[in-house]
């Protein structure tokens, strides 16, 4: 049996779909991928299916649900479409993050406050589907609040800030981001939240967030994709756990 107090490793597949893509061929397999992932030790998979598909497909999605032996972690915007796909599959959770046709990738958390209405009637019938809900936001005291209320699970907390700062140099903005991941974990936890986190996250940046007691999955992606481009795959996972291992220690 896992232990539950184990910090999970969820990967997330999606640019193993972006290379597919731009040959728009059928290699390489996301499918394959998350098998793959799942060999390595992944607790999770990953997969966000966007408005424009411009990665992840809904054939992926339909393959993800019949192969997996671990949870799907299905993220999507909060839309009719979206939420339709959702309850035709219901996987073990949903994720719900804000997304703009414009952006590379998510540039930041899901604005609940000013959405909490719509989004509290937009997750009820996931979670009477069964679908753990989870919802991506800033590590924001008023955000944290609007998702608890409105009767999310779980919150992902949005670590691209601290991890573009870490990459800048930045040593002032690293320090007073993770002091607000710190702080922002602790008072989800203390809410009955369960907390997890993801964006950005590296071999240099993973030790500090896996740190935080309260953080129970960290999501990783790109970094793990390009990272298996030198390594493979299942080393470049392998090492990911050993950090987020060490850093529990």
């Amino acid at each position: 049996m896992a232990d539950p107090k184990k910090l999970r490793l969820g990967v997330n597949i999606d640019h193993v779909a972006t290379v597919r893509n731009a040959r728009g061929g059928a290699y390489p397999d996301p499918l394959r991928a998350a098998r793959i992932a799942e060999d390595a030790g992944a607790d999770g998979i990953t997969a966000h299916l966007r408005e424009d598909r411009r990665h992840i497909s809904d054939a992926d999605i339909d393959g993800l649900m019949e192969v997996l032996g671990v949870p799907l972690n299905f993220e999507m915007a909060a839309t009719d479409e979206m939420q339709a796909i959702a309850l035709r599959h219901r996987p073990h959770a949903v994720c719900i993050v804000p997304e703009k046709r414009e952006e590379r990738t998510t540039e930041g958390g899901l604005e609940v406050a000013r959405e909490e209405n719509k989004l509290a009637h937009f997750i009820a019938p996931l979670r009477d589907a069964g679908c753990r809900v989870s919802i991506f936001i800033a590590a924001d005291k008023r955000q944290i609040e609007a998702a608890h209320r409105i009767g999310a699970e779980v919150i992902e907390l949005h670590t691209g800030a601290y991890c573009d700062a870490a990459a800048e140099g930045d040593k002032a903005t690293v320090a007073s981001e993770l002091e607000a991941l710190t702080e922002m974990a602790t008072f989800a936890h203390d809410l009955g939240l369960e907390v997890h986190a993801g964006h950005g996250l590296n071999y240099e940046t993973v030790k500090p967030v896996a740190a935080l007691p309260e953080v129970m999955e960290l999501n990783i992606g790109h970094f793990l994709i390009g990272e298996a481009i030198f390594l493979g795959l299942e080393p470049a996972i392998h090492e990911m756990r050993r950090l987020m291992d060490e850093a529990r220690v």
